[in-house]
């Protein structure tokens, strides 16, 4: 028969190692469930990496109104308009106060077209591309900071097929 007294520090330390363990697991699982929230997407590129923290606009009449009407937005904020499949995309400014940068991604979360200080109220029509799945709104002037160009990828629970996954390891 065993001595409890013998074994006993080591069953402690087994205990402090799982105990650990868990932590980090736990502490792993988080960083992943923020790293693909549905209120933030973040983009990296050449300029490194950046989130902002977003409204989805991924029902028809959400993006039918989009930032319409709005007189203000936080820096770090944007909208997400996101479509059933990749198709041609075409916006404008009628009814939007803000002036903003619109950045038009494929299916796979990869930015194909950078359109920079759309001007408030213009009915101008801003093609963004015929295989867009995503469109990103920022405040004007986010894109030129930051240097983001086609080529850049962003990561969201909704970019299925994404190319920068949601995987914590990615």
């Amino acid at each position: 028969m065993t001595d409890l007294r013998i074994i006993r520090p080591f069953l402690k330390g087994a205990a402090v190692s799982l105990c650990a363990a868990c932590i980090a697991l736990a502490g792993a699982a988080r960083a992943q469930a923020e790293s693909c929230a549905e209120g933030h997407i973040d983009l990296r590129g050449d300029f490194g990496q950046v989130r902002y923290q977003i409204e989805l606009a991924d029902e028809p009449h959400e993006r039918e109104r989009g930032l319409m009407f709005r007189e203000e937005m936080a820096q770090s904020a944007g909208m997400l308009f996101v479509y059933e499949r990749e198709q041609r995309a075409v916006f404008w400014m009628r009814n939007t106060y803000l002036p903003l940068d619109l950045i038009f991604a494929d299916g796979q979360g990869v930015v194909q077209h950078v359109h920079e200080n759309a001007v408030p109220l213009d009915e101008t029509l801003i093609p963004g591309g015929d295989a867009i799945q995503f469109v990103l709104e920022v405040n004007a002037g986010q894109a030129a900071r930051l240097g983001l160009k086609a080529g850049a990828e962003m990561r969201h629970p909704s970019i299925k097929n994404a190319q920068w996954t949601c995987d914590a390891g990615q």
